[in-house]
């Protein structure tokens, strides 16, 4: 399998028309390409920015079923996520994992009905290869989780969720449908809707790295492009109306000390009836999620001081070592695609979290809400839908049994363990090019020799690439992120045939980046005018 963004050019080049073509690079489109490269049919994908740039990179990283839906009774959405849930633990065990979370009790009331919701969880997900829930004692609820504040404790719920990288999912779904024979582009925009005879037959797009337009021709053109499809919508019926109403949903990352253990916190009820989660994640703590109901969108959302404020504020009301805005690593929000109702509300909880399919009477095919969990069934759907429209010709869905590429049947230990069966390759680099093995920067774990392979195999084409969705270390450590991006572009100028005006450039963009992670401005911690923290 090759996965080189010069020969999927090269391919669309030569092949002008094609089966799918899908608009969006996040969960739902490389999910969609999965489904429909596994078929057969010849399929493109074009994303404007990076895979999983967008919300599919800003998750809470859960493969859950949602105890919040089925407190809800959703219980057809919670039941649907959680055999998926099942499937991602089966083809994808080197990024998804069984977490334990403890939901703490204080009376005897909220005991038995946290462990009856629970129980009827564990009844829903069957045998997915997840443990059971149970009670523990308060002994044993500190001894998971040190950090929690012991006063007014008698005992605790512990069930298993799943908990996975997002954008490493993300990366290796694309690689997977490549792996099928399918063709997928990271920066390439699309910019128009080809028509014939009122019918959809194809789209225009630019590579924004080369200013390059194509026009290719499609049997089905899918909208996959999450908090966007409103915009793809308003190429095809430019009076149309909104269909999405984003919400946003923000996190913060702290140091482990504030847990002190490999569990998970599931704070099931908040002051403004949220559900709160502080999960360990790549060695540090993950602390969200807000659910704040948004006019507009961007590729780059910030979280509002009001939810950090949020965030921390009711993470210091359980944990012993309470949270504060200085010991934020790292702030990030993601948008929720939700189905925007028929009348204007400001509740999120009004909003559809299932998925949607929109047939346009010129035949464009839009899927938008849903979540990770469930990203497999959305594809299905979608496809399915092409075929049963006439697009296509029947195919079986074959995705249940796909596995993900880096799929190892055995979970792997140390730093190259979510590169899973692609870590022989990084090893086989490293025998032929020893010098890479050196660490970016003493005091980090990463290597040179990992920035060289994610920009030969991952397609990493900027600073922000690697150090945000291949490395993730924008979302654990902004400022650490800050200090390795000069070793990076230099990496990365070597690889791409790039000269000093663009590592320059690299530095100055991603330095601006960074301070919308931090929760304080870079320049008055000590990092001179690129970014880049002096070293005395």
């Amino acid at each position: 399998m090759v996965f080189k963004r010069e020969s999927f050019i090269s391919q669309v080049e030569e092949q002008v028309e094609w089966d799918v073509i899908i608009i969006g690079g996040g969960a739902t489109g490389l999910g969609t390409a999965v489904d429909a490269a596994s078929r057969g049919y010849r399929t493109l994908l074009l994303e404007q920015s990076d895979f999983a740039k967008g919300t599919s990179s800003r998750s809470t990283k859960l493969v859950h079923g949602g105890v919040r839906y089925l407190a809800q009774g959703d219980v057809a959405l919670v039941y649907e996520a959680l055999h998926e849930r099942g499937l991602l633990l089966k083809n994808a065990p080197h990024l998804v994992k069984d977490q334990e979370f403890i939901i703490p009790v204080y009376s005897f009331l909220s005991k038995y009905k946290y462990l009856i919701g629970l129980k009827l969880y564990d009844l829903l997900a069957g045998k997915s290869g997840f443990k059971k829930s149970s009670f523990l004692s308060a002994s044993k609820v500190l001894s998971a989780i040190p950090g929690l504040k012991s006063e007014g404790l008698i005992g605790g719920v512990s069930y298993s969720d799943g908990q996975f990288d997002d954008a490493r999912l993300a990366l290796n779904l694309a690689q997977t449908a490549a792996e099928y024979g399918g063709v997928l582009l990271n920066y390439t925009k699309v910019t128009d809707l080809t028509k014939e005879n009122g019918i959809i037959n194809g789209v225009s797009f630019i590579d924004t790295e080369t200013k390059k337009n194509y026009t290719l021709k499609a049997k089905v053109v899918i909208n996959a492009t999450g908090v966007f499809v409103d915009e793809i919508l308003k190429m095809d019926v430019p009076s149309g109306r909104a269909i999405v109403r984003p919400s946003q949903g923000a996190h913060v990352v702290l140091d482990p000390s504030f847990l002190k253990g490999d569990s998970a916190l599931m704070i099931p009820k908040t002051p403004d009836g949220r559900v709160l989660f502080a999960v360990p994640w790549h060695g540090k703590v993950l602390v969200g999620t807000t659910d704040t109901p948004l006019n507009e969108h961007s590729l780059e959302p910030k979280p509002l001081d009001e939810e950090i404020e949020f965030i921390l504020t009711t993470a210091g009301k359980y944990l012993t070592k309470e949270p504060t805005r200085n010991d934020v690593l790292a702030a990030f929000a993601g948008l929720r695609p939700l189905a925007a109702p028929g009348k204007d509300t400001n509740s999120t909880k009004e909003i559809s979290r299932s998925h949607k399919l929109i047939i346009s009477e010129s035949g464009l095919i839009t899927i938008t809400g849903g979540k990770w969990t469930t990203y497999r069934r959305m594809a299905m759907d979608v496809v399915d839908k092409a075929i049963e429209l006439g697009k296509l010709v029947t195919k079986k869905c074959v995705t249940q049994d796909v596995k993900i590429h880096g799929y190892m049947p055995e979970i792997q230990e140390g730093t190259l363990s979510l590169y899973g069966a692609d870590a022989e390759g990084i090893r086989n680099l490293l025998k032929t090019s020893p010098e890479l093995g050196e660490a970016l920067q003493v005091g980090f774990k990463y290597t040179k020799a990992e920035v060289v392979w994610m920009v030969r195999n991952e397609m990493a084409r900027t600073i922000e690439d690697v150090l945000s969705r291949r490395m993730r270390l924008l979302f654990l450590d902004a400022k650490g992120a800050l200090t390795l991006a000069p070793a990076v572009a230099k990496l990365m100028a070597g690889e791409l045939g790039k000269d000093d005006q663009w590592i320059n450039g690299q530095i100055e963009e991603f330095t601006a980046l960074v301070s919308q992670y931090l929760l304080y401005t870079p320049l008055k911690e000590g990092f001179d005018k690129a970014g880049v923290k002096a070293i005395a």
